[in-house]
C-alpha cells in the first residue's frame, strides 16, 4: 500500500510529499520483525521505547519510521522517511485499520476470556468446528495456528498490529473462524480494540494478575469489556457457576447463553462420571441430550467442554459434530497431560499456576483416584506475590506430599519465593528443592505403584526464566530421561 493511502485523512499528506509514493509491504512495532519496505512504528511501552530502535529500523530495511514529535532523534539516515506524530500509541490503531482493512469483519472471531480454561476451550472449539467441516485459525497461549501453519506465541493475546496481521492471513487462507484467547492485559491495553468479535466466552474469575490490575474488581472490569462491546446480534457464553459470570449476564446487550454444573443453566452437564482415564456425562440443552465420552479428565474439563459446546451449538453445529469434535480431542498440550512410559504410576503435567487452577487439578485427581498424590510446584517471580501463600495452602490441603521448587523465578530470589509459599502451607508434608529438575527427579524416585505425580506450573512451556535469561527446560524430555535412567 502506498504511504499516501495509509496516511490519507490521518495526517497532513504534505508533510510526507517527497515520500508519499513509497510502497509499504508490512508494518511492525518490533525492530526484530523488520523486513524490506516495511513501516516501523516506534511505540512507547512500560519497559522499552521504540524510538530507541529507530536507527536500527532503517538500517534493517524499513522505508518509514513513525515517531513521536517529542522524541525526534538527533541523528537520522538520509535514505529513510521519518513521520512525526503527537502519539504513536494512539496513531497505531488508525494505521493498522487502514493497512489491514478490518479483517475481523471477514472472518467470525470468537473471543475466550477468564482466569482459567481459555486454552482448553480454544482447542475444543477448534476440534468441534473442524468436525462440522469448518476451517479455523487459533490465536492462543501455546501457539498461533493458521490452517496447517503454526507460529510460536509471544503473548496469550498479541499486540494490535500482530492481531490484525494474523487475522488478515486467516482471511487470505479463506478460514471460516478465528478462535482467540483474550487476556485481561490485552483488553485493558486496547490490543483487541479493532476486532469485531462475533461471540465471546467467559470461563471464571479468580485472583490473578493483581500485580497489574491492583484489585479483583479492576481485573473483572477488564474482562467485562469484551462483553460490553458485543451488540444484540452477537453471542455471549457465560459460566453461571461463577459469581462474576452472574454479574456479567447483566452487563451485555448480546444474546446470552449460560452454562454450568451447579446452577440451572441453559446448557448443563448431567450424569457425570469421572475416572483416571476418561470422563463421561451428558450435555443437556433444550431438547438435546448429547452423550460425551472424553479423555479430558476432571470436573474443570466438564466446564470447559460445556463452554465449547455452547458456542458451537449457537453457531448451528449439529449435536453429532459437537460429540465427534469433543471426543476427537485426546489431549491439550500441558493441560493435565498424562505422560506414560509404563512406569507403574501416573505422571501428569499441567499449566496450573494460580490458586484456583491448582485446586481444580488437585481436586480432580483426588476425586478420580484414592492414590497418593505427589505435587511438584512453585510460583513465578515478579508476579502476583499475594497468591503464593494461597497456593501453599491449597497444596498442603489437597496433595499428600509437596516438593516446592522454582517456576520462572525471573529477577527474584527463588528462596524468598519459596518462603512466601511456605507461609501458607499447613503441616510438614513437604520438602524444598530449588532446582526444578532435581525436584522432578525426587518426585519420580519417591513414587510407588499406583501413585500420582503432578508437575504443576510449566505445562506447555519449554523454558525457565531465570533473571532475564530463558533457559531450555522441557519437562516431557526431563521425565523421559529420568524414567529411562531409573529403568537402567
Amino acid at each position: 500500500m502506498l504511504l499516501k493511502d495509509i496516511f490519507k485523512n490521518i495526517i497532513d499528506i504534505n508533510e510526507i510529499k517527497k515520500y508519499q509514493d513509497i510502497d509499504i509491504r508490512s508494518i511492525c512495532c518490533d525492530s526484530r520483525d523488520i523486513k524490506e519496505d516495511s513501516m516501523f512504528i516506534a511505540l512507547k511501552g512500560g519497559k522499552y521505547n521504540g524510538a530507541d530502535y529507530s536507527l536500527e529500523a532503517i538500517s534493517k530495511g524499513a522505508s518509514v519510521v513513525v515517531m513521536n514529535k517529542s522524541e525526534m532523534p538527533s541523528k537520522t539516515f538520509d535514505n529513510g522517511c521519518y513521520v512525526y506524530v503527537e502519539d504513536t500509541n494512539k496513531m497505531v490503531k488508525s494505521i493498522a485499520e487502514r493497512f489491514y482493512d478490518n479483517p475481523s469483519k471477514k472472518i467470525k472471531t470468537i473471543g475466550i476470556t477468564g482466569t482459567n480454561g481459555k486454552t482448553t476451550i480454544s482447542y475444543l472449539i477448534e476440534s468441534i468446528l473442524k468436525a462440522s467441516g469448518k476451517k479455523c485459525g487459533v490465536i492462543g497461549t501455546i501457539n498461533y495456528r493458521i490452517g496447517d501453519k503454526e507460529k510460536p506465541a509471544i503473548n496469550t493475546t498479541p499486540g494490535i498490529l500482530e492481531n490484525q496481521q494474523l487475522l488478515s492471513e486467516m482471511v487470505e487462507a479463506k478460514l471460516d473462524y478465528c478462535i482467540m484467547e483474550v487476556s485481561s492485559h490485552a483488553l485493558s491495553q486496547g490490543r483487541v480494540d479493532l476486532i469485531n468479535f462475533h461471540a465471546a466466552v467467559f470461563t471464571n474469575l479468580t485472583n490473578e494478575h493483581l500485580d497489574y490490575h491492583k484489585t479483583k474488581e479492576n481485573y473483572f472490569d477488564a474482562k467485562a469489556k469484551l462483553f460490553q462491546n458485543l451488540l444484540s446480534d452477537k453471542t455471549s457464553v457465560v459460566n453461571i457457576d461463577d459469581e462474576f459470570g452472574e454479574k456479567l449476564v447483566l452487563m451485555t446487550q448480546s444474546r446470552v447463553l449460560t452454562y454450568g454444573v451447579e446452577h440451572n443453566a441453559d446448557l448443563r452437564a448431567i450424569d457425570i462420571k469421572l475416572s483416571q482415564d476418561q470422563t463421561t456425562f451428558k450435555i443437556k440443552y433444550e431438547l438435546m441430550d448429547i452423550a460425551i465420552k472424553t479423555s479430558l479428565i476432571g470436573m474443570h474439563n466438564v466446564q470447559n467442554i460445556l463452554a465449547a459446546a455452547a458456542i458451537c451449538l449457537t453457531e448451528g453445529v449439529s449435536s453429532s459434530a459437537v460429540k465427534e469434535g469433543i471426543e476427537n480431542l485426546k489431549v491439550v498440550p500441558g493441560r493435565l497431560e498424562k505422560i506414560d512410559y509404563g512406569q507403574g504410576f501416573d505422571v501428569f503435567i499441567d499449566y496450573a499456576h494460580t490458586k484456583d487452577a491448582l485446586e481444580n487439578v488437585l481436586e480432580s485427581l483426588n476425586t478420580i483416584s484414592g492414590s497418593r498424590l505427589i505435587l511438584v510446584f512453585g510460583c513465578g517471580g515478579d508476579r502476583d506475590r499475594q497468591k503464593r501463600s494461597e497456593m501453599g495452602e491449597v497444596a498442603s490441603r489437597c496433595a499428600d506430599f509437596s516438593i516446592i521448587t522454582t517456576d520462572n523465578p525471573r529477577g527474584e530470589d527463588p528462596k524468598a519465593i519459596v518462603h512466601q509459599i511456605l507461609s501458607g502451607f499447613q503441616g510438614d508434608h513437604y520438602i524444598v528443592e530449588i532446582d526444578r529438575k532435581e525436584a522432578i527427579k525426587k518426585a519420580l524416585k519417591m513414587a510407588e505403584e499406583g501413585d500420582i505425580v503432578l508437575l504443576a506450573g510449566k505445562g506447555h512451556e519449554l523454558y525457565q526464566i531465570v533473571k532475564n535469561q530463558k533457559i531450555d527446560f522441557d519437562e516431557h524430555k526431563i521425565i523421559s530421561e529420568l524414567l529411562y535412567d531409573n529403568d537402567k
